[in-house]
């Protein structure tokens, strides 16, 4: 089964940078686009960013864009969400998606934390 597992989430000051890494499982990862998204507190999701299968076309939602960076790696199944210039805002938990023919798989989600 389609399994998505983020990591890197944690404690950074604003203007800082962060690196959170998603491990993918269950399905053919290189021939999926793959979408990170965020739920602050109190707040419904927000999709951040998404990678197209190949990794050469990225979007990113007007409230990142010029500060995340989406990329991945298929040799690793992994895709990586690069944040820089931190804001309050951003924090929230962060989660990877696939959608596949049926369904869109969520991950556990990680912390990221925003903060002096």
């Amino acid at each position: 089964q389609v399994q998505l597992v983020e990591s890197g989430g944690g404690l950074v000051q604003p203007g800082g940078s962060l690196r959170l890494s998603c491990a993918a499982s269950g399905f053919t990862f290189s021939t999926y686009a793959m979408s990170w998204s965020r739920q602050a507190p109190g707040k419904g999701r927000e999709w951040v960013a998404t990678i197209t299968s190949t990794g050469f076309t990225r979007i990113y939602a007007d409230s990142v864009k010029g500060r995340f960076t989406i990329s991945r790696d298929n040799a690793k199944n992994t895709v990586f969400l690069q944040m820089n210039s931190l804001k309050p805002e951003d924090t929230a938990v962060y989660y990877c998606t696939v959608t596949l023919t049926t369904a869109t798989h969520w991950g556990q989600g990680t912390q990221v934390t925003v903060s002096s």
